[in-house]
């Protein structure tokens, strides 16, 4: 990484949640580039490249992260996954807060630091913000994923501190076939009984699965660039609207409904967040000259199929 460019020098770079929708797409990307990819599991490890760590109990191997040229942590219990439950949301907490502690302070630890540290958010942290715009000059929001977002962030001082530069990535609602919101929108569509959830009026911010990784590379790739990136794709969308383009993509008629009222009884306080409106615009993203594969709505659906 002597010029800064992971996609010119074969690099090694560490990476948490490697397992999950974006972690698993990030490494593979990576290692069809001829990067070694090192993932972090929980269990022992079985090849060399893999590293224990508990991020629930706080803990990592820090060896094993000697002479990687990068750490990214992509790593949480799903918060779409269960109700939340106190005891749920207590995992959701724990699992981010607690790694990225842990994650940061191997990091600050090591004698020779990597070069940069990419730290998993999301666009939770704005909370709901109607239909006014924001971006990453915006201040926090009020709520459960708006405190978890800032003390997530927060975990990662020990690494900044230590002199490694330090990405927080925002995302978005990912557009993939498996895994995450649209993984469980697809099936409904296909079989006919997609429809907009509330009244539909609610903005989503969507991006692809393939605009995310291409992002976090350019992150990583670009040792100018810090702190939080909003990855949401230029054009947030209503949930009416991307209900009419799943229709559209799919051939499929959209004619149903999901009443607010159905999805706070069946999903209790996380109905707020899929009701919620969130118009989240990438602004310092497009500034560092990022350039979007799938802008629109229509392509990243067909992409993700």
């Amino acid at each position: 990484m002597e010029d800064g460019r992971m996609d010119r020098v074969r690099s090694r770079v560490a990476v948490a949640g490697a397992s999950g929708l974006i972690g698993g797409a990030l490494a593979r990307s990576l290692a069809a580039d001829g990067h070694e990819v090192v993932r972090l599991v929980r269990r022992a490890p079985r090849d060399a490249d893999e590293v224990r760590w508990d991020p629930e109990g706080g803990r990592v191997d820090a060896a094993g992260l000697d002479g990687c040229d990068a750490v990214v942590n992509l790593a949480g219990a799903g918060v779409g996954d269960h109700r939340w439950t106190d005891a749920y949301k207590t995992r959701i907490r724990s699992s981010r807060v607690h790694g990225t502690t842990a994650l940061a302070e191997a990091v600050a630890s090591l004698e020779r630091r990597p070069r940069v540290f990419v730290n998993g958010s999301g666009i939770g942290f704005y909370g709901e913000t109607g239909d006014r715009a924001v971006d990453e000059s915006a201040p926090a929001g009020e709520g459960f994923l708006p405190s978890l977002c800032v003390e997530w962030e927060a975990a990662a001082v020990p690494a900044r501190e230590a002199g490694v530069r330090t990405v927080f990535v925002r995302t978005g609602l990912v557009v993939a076939r498996r895994g995450g919101a649209w993984g469980r929108l697809f099936p409904l569509f296909r079989a006919g009984l997609g429809g907009r959830l509330g009244d539909g009026s609610q903005y989503w911010s969507f991006v692809a699965l393939h605009d995310e990784v291409a992002a976090i590379r350019h992150l990583l790739d670009r040792e100018d660039l810090s702190g939080p990136f909003n990855l949401t794709a230029p054009h947030p969308l209503t949930n009416r609207e991307v209900t009419a383009a799943m229709g559209r993509v799919l051939h499929r008629p959209a004619p149903f409904a999901v009443p607010a009222p159905v999805l706070r009884a069946a999903l209790g306080e996380m109905a707020g967040d899929v009701l919620g409106s969130a118009r989240v615009l990438p602004a310092r993203l497009l500034e560092s000259g990022f350039r979007f594969a799938f802008p629109e709505i229509d392509g990243a659906i067909r992409a993700a199929l």
